[in-house]
């Protein structure tokens, strides 16, 4: 009897949840403050990053930025300060596990309690498999997704404490679909998009619902990182556009924040298709940018 309530339970909540989708269409959503929070942006040297930490600054927070590029870091913090934010710099690898947890009790000891993460750092290496150097593959892990759990954990425990906090995953419209010559970074980022799902319901089931979480999924973004990326379906994004949509996600706890937005009408649309179909999509997305293309002198 109970598991037949049980169902019952879930079709009215599964019935509700697509109402309040569809009123939200057309409502906007209520969007909070984030002036006075602490956040702390990793990568914020270049790109991406250095756009997030603009936005922030415009909302007032009080921002540490993480890079491992020292002039690129502080040229991002000067910017912000004109914007009227108080700013720290720190130099960190996100890359190695012991200087992460060494900066956040740095962090901790002169600045204070981090309130936001923004987890934005990233490593690529565009290549076929076989091109691809060990060291580039375990580089790419490090940056993309283990950094994410030294930095989330080691700041996880104060916003528990609080029940109060906000943490962004910066993943990649490849961790939802793959593209050829990047597999390790496709990979990372499939582990970033399962981390950030996962985290939430960890916290939900913790009863820790004051932590909000977010994951931002763009398609290829103009950083400099990949090069002459192009596509005839998806647009090359500018960082600007990535930032505003990340601040906009944020300010209202949206959880995935596809960029642009209607990928994830297409990312919904491609479950139901055939291999051959997709593979078809494939080839009439014709993406290309700039790899090393070198598999042949490898199988001798």
């Amino acid at each position: 009897m109970n598991i037949v309530l049980d169902l019952l339970l879930l079709i009215i909540i599964i019935i509700y949840s697509y109402l309040e989708s569809l009123v939200k269409v057309f409502v906007p959503r209520r969007r909070k403050s984030v002036a006075g929070e602490i956040v702390l942006i990793t990568g914020a040297g270049h790109g991406i990053g250095r756009k997030i930490a603009y936005e922030f600054a415009k909302q007032k927070s009080r921002l540490v930025l993480w890079d491992i590029n020292k002039h690129g870091v502080e040229e991002t913090a000067a910017e912000c300060k004109k914007l009227g934010a108080t700013t720290h710099v720190f130099v960190v690898d996100c890359s190695n596990r012991e200087d992460i947890y060494n900066s956040v009790s740095q962090v901790k000891k002169e600045v204070g309690d981090i309130t936001i993460v923004v987890n934005n750092a990233g490593a690529i290496y565009p290549a076929d498999l076989l091109s691809t150097k060990d060291e580039e593959i375990t580089k790419t892990f490090e940056v993309n997704i283990l950094g994410h759990f030294w930095i989330t954990k080691a700041l996880l425990p104060s916003m528990m404490r609080r029940n109060h906090g906000h943490i962004v995953t910066v993943a990649s419209i490849c961790g939802h679909g793959v593209i050829p010559y990047i597999i390790p970074y496709c990979s990372s980022k499939f582990a970033a998009v399962g981390f950030h799902r996962a985290l939430t319901s960890e916290l939900e089931a913790l009863g820790k619902t004051g932590i909000k979480t977010s994951c931002l999924c763009p398609v290829f973004v103009n950083t400099g990182f990949t090069k002459n990326p192009s596509t005839r379906l998806w647009p090359v994004l500018e960082t600007d556009e990535v930032a505003r949509s990340l601040m906009d996600g944020v300010l209202t706890n949206k959880k995935m924040i596809f960029v642009p937005s209607y990928l994830n009408i297409s990312l919904t649309l491609e479950r139901f298709l055939p291999e051959r179909a997709l593979a078809a999509i494939n080839r009439v997305q014709d993406i290309q940018f700039e790899a090393v293309v070198d598999y042949k002198t490898k199988m001798n």
